[in-house]
């Protein structure tokens, strides 16, 4: 499914998928999310994201934004390993997201959902796990931490 070893076309996906972070309205919600997004249960979601809430667009636009990236990935259009190198915040999103996905996907009837993620997210994990075998627990620890008040 993946290339042997990146290509250019890699790299200038890469970058443009960076310059797409840094859109205004995408840059808010990355920051909403990583600030606020500390849900452990759908019914948290619910309370934290209600439909038709600003809230509620900040966390589709960043899970379905990761979800998209890791599609390249699952595609074959993206080579994982050059990914990987700089793409924590999708783990990070998958890390935030991962406690309430059964439950969403039961909720929207969509046992697929977030599914490129799921899968991207596993691979980064084993990827990672290889090469540091402490550093996805200790990132864990650090991105799963209380919110300060």
């Amino acid at each position: 499914m993946m290339k042997a070893c990146g290509t250019y076309d890699d790299v200038n996906l890469i970058l443009r998928l960076y310059e797409i972070r840094r859109e205004t309205k995408l840059r808010q919600a990355r920051a909403w999310f990583a600030e606020s997004f500390h849900v452990k249960t759908i019914d948290d979601w619910t309370k934290l994201c209600p439909i038709g809430s600003e809230e509620n667009a900040y966390f589709r636009m960043v899970v379905t934004y990761w979800d998209m990236v890791a599609s390249f990935i699952t595609g074959g259009v993206l080579q994982e390993e050059i990914f990987f190198a700089s793409g924590r915040e999708l783990l990070f999103t998958w890390i935030r997201v991962s406690p309430i996905v059964a439950a969403y996907r039961e909720r929207v009837k969509d046992p697929t959902a977030f599914g490129n993620l799921e899968t991207v997210a596993g691979s980064f994990v084993k990827w990672w796990t290889a090469r540091a075998p402490d550093a996805y627990e200790a990132f864990v620890r650090r991105i799963s931490a209380p919110p300060k008040s």
